[in-house]
């Protein structure tokens, strides 16, 4: 196959320089970078003519973990140029698992990532206990892009302690803990890319306590992923606490202490979740600074951000910011033609709109529409929000959404941004030298965000729209630094030998429609989903996957371990 002629980075050393060239690929590796018009006898021939070809896009944090089971293009990823993902963040993963397991971790899983566990308890065959032997049926599953993972803490505490790792007070025994760190390194001795944590407040099992390790003192977490230090492989991941338990009182100093002395400790790489948040302030620059610091004295510290606001998702299909009006609770069991018909009907109508009147309308100051026509929009100004948008047009922001939804036919959503809302604060975070993407949460929140169209917004917005960052910067970002962080060898990379993992990509195309709910998880569950436009092709190893975001019936992706 060849690309011909196409932008592509033509230096393996230093930042790339953009130049008309011939890419050969011959099975799954390329084999030719030469002058334009140069290779021949190809089979097949596609013509990138003033567009950008770049390696595929590695996302290092996904929770296709379970949708991987019955989907396996592992949209809406593959649709953005991700041709590589990782899952088992946030310590929750599948495996180990005892028989008779698997409807904790499934529960879990749906408490923590709002993933159905009837989805995940029918679309996965459970047929495994060990790590490894769960990386093996994913392994001969079908897929349409590669992926590894990380073996979860949460899995492990609930493999080898059971019920009472959920107990706040709880400390395991040093027993417990060698039988933790045996299943680390037999987990990384079959393939798996590290080992995460989770120590979110947000993070809960199905009866309101807190998911294994949250509370847990640090030096567990060193005891159990003491092998990854003595192999020198893999990655610590982690979800952190950065706030006490009243929601707004920052610890972002402790949980750097340990974050920084694990990864000395162990001469190991750690990435943890970081984004500005309303209640802490700028905790985000505190941590930065902490992270700068720590990897100067020995540590190897990548706090793992996203170009854009993560956000609340209503749509008329799912969960509405109506939905606590009384007037609605007779529609939520229409399907959505039935909730149009009722919306359209004057007496219905007037009622929500009282009803809204009735209610605290502050929040609708913090909430944005998104429409069909305009496409999906994430950066807001103050004039933006749906109650500035009522207040000029004399009308209640509840009378607003309904005119929207009545205009749109239902496709209308609602965006409530809750975290990285700030976007001088993600300029910030982008700029700093040791930030790495991530964060796109692709798999999770099913009915809630849709976040891993992340990659087409970070081109779209912060390379071609605002300049912030050149289009050399902006693909290394997706591409080869977070490939050689997380140990894809080979990928990440346009050179000769490497895998031919390639996108296509008309930059001044690049436009996101807005998030749409279909219902193609097992059991017709609802999800959001989220295409793009501007990215022509996407190669997998060496294979058409996505011709203009249609899926051409190829299904080379692999399972990436850390032995490969």
């Amino acid at each position: 196959m060849t690309f011909c002629p196409s932008r592509t980075p033509t230096s393996t050393t230093g930042p790339p320089t953009w130049d008309p060239a011939d890419l050969g690929i011959d099975g799954d590796r390329i084999t030719a970078i030469a002058e334009p018009g140069s290779l021949g006898g190809a089979r097949r021939t596609i013509d990138a003519d003033g567009r950008y070809v770049t390696p595929g896009f590695v996302d290092l944090h996904s929770h296709l973990d379970a949708q991987i089971g019955w989907d396996p293009l592992m949209s809406s990823s593959c649709w953005h140029g991700v041709t590589s993902v990782v899952m088992g963040n946030c310590g929750m993963t599948f495996a180990p698992v005892r028989p008779g397991q698997a409807g904790v971790l499934a529960g879990a899983m749906e408490s923590v990532e709002d993933i159905p566990a009837s989805c995940i308890l029918e679309g996965l065959p459970w047929n495994w206990e060990s790590y490894g032997e769960y990386l093996d049926v994913i392994d001969a599953m079908p897929k349409g892009i590669n992926t590894g993972g990380y073996v979860g803490d949460v899995a492990l505490r609930t493999y080898v302690i059971g019920d009472r790792a959920c107990e706040q007070d709880y400390a395991a025994t040093d027993d417990e803990l060698t039988a933790m760190a045996h299943e680390v390194e037999s987990a990384l001795e079959a393939g798996a890319l590290g080992y995460s944590i989770s120590r979110s407040l947000t993070h809960r099992v199905p009866d309101g306590r807190w998911v294994p390790g949250t509370w847990a003192d640090p030096k567990e977490f060193l005891a159990i992923a003491e092998p990854l230090g003595r192999l020198q492989r893999g990655v610590i991941e982690c979800a952190p606490r950065y706030n006490e338990t009243d929601g707004s009182t920052s610890r972002a100093d402790e949980e750097m202490a340990w974050i920084a002395e694990l990864s000395r400790t162990l001469g190991r790489p750690f990435t943890f979740n970081l984004m500005q948040m309303r209640s802490l302030g700028d905790h985000y620059r505190r941590v930065l600074e902490l992270a700068v610091d720590a990897n100067a004295h020995g540590a190897q510290l990548r706090p793992q951000t996203t170009p854009r606001g993560i956000g609340v998702l209503f749509g008329l299909a799912a969960n509405t910011p109506i939905d606590n009006l009384g007037a609605y609770a007779p529609l939520r069991s229409l399907d959505l033609a039935g909730r149009l018909a009722a919306l359209r009907d004057p007496n219905v109508r007037a009622q929500l709109i009282a009803d809204g009147l009735a209610t605290d309308q502050s929040s609708y100051d913090r909430m944005y529409l998104m429409t069909p026509e305009i496409g999906a929009a994430y950066r807001y100004g103050i004039d933006d929000s749906m109650g500035a948008q009522a207040r000029m047009l004399g009308i209640s922001p509840v009378e607003l959404y309904l005119d929207v939804l009545i205009a749109t036919d239902g496709a209308a959503v609602v965006n409530w941004p809750v975290l990285n809302e700030d976007f001088d604060a993600i300029a910030e975070l982008l700029a700093s030298p040791v930030t790495i993407m991530g964060l796109a949460d692709a798999g999770a929140h099913a009915t809630q965000i849709m976040d891993a169209s992340q990659p087409t917004f970070f081109l779209s917005h912060w390379v071609r729209d605002t300049g912030v960052m050149s289009v050399e910067e902006g693909v290394r970002r997706l591409t080869s630094d977070t490939a050689n962080f997380i140990g894809y060898r080979d990928r990440g990379v346009l050179r000769e030998g490497a895998y031919a993992d390639v996108n296509v990509i008309d930059l001044d195309a690049m436009w996101l429609p807005i998030p749409e709910i279909v219902h193609d998880f097992p059991g017709a569950a609802p999800r959001f989903v989220q295409r793009a436009r501007g990215i022509d092709h996407t190669i997998v190893n060496g294979s058409p996957f996505l011709d203009h975001g249609e899926h051409t019936g190829s299904l080379t992706g692999r399972l990436l371990r850390s032995t490969d």
